[in-house]
């Protein structure tokens, strides 16, 4: 999708899908598991 606007070296975290019918707990696992990936693009930024 960055490619297509023009960005490709566009940084960005995925999340596995579907979210939709998950319960709490089960989103809040997905989201301690993707922490760190969230937390490291915050700190590299993005390419310039």
């Amino acid at each position: 999708m960055a490619e297509l606007w023009g960005v490709p070296d566009f940084r960005f975290v995925m999340i596995p899908h579907p979210l939709a019918n998950l319960a709490p707990d089960d989103v809040d696992r997905r989201a301690d598991e993707l922490l760190g990936k969230v937390l490291g693009l915050l700190q590299k930024g993005q390419p310039e």
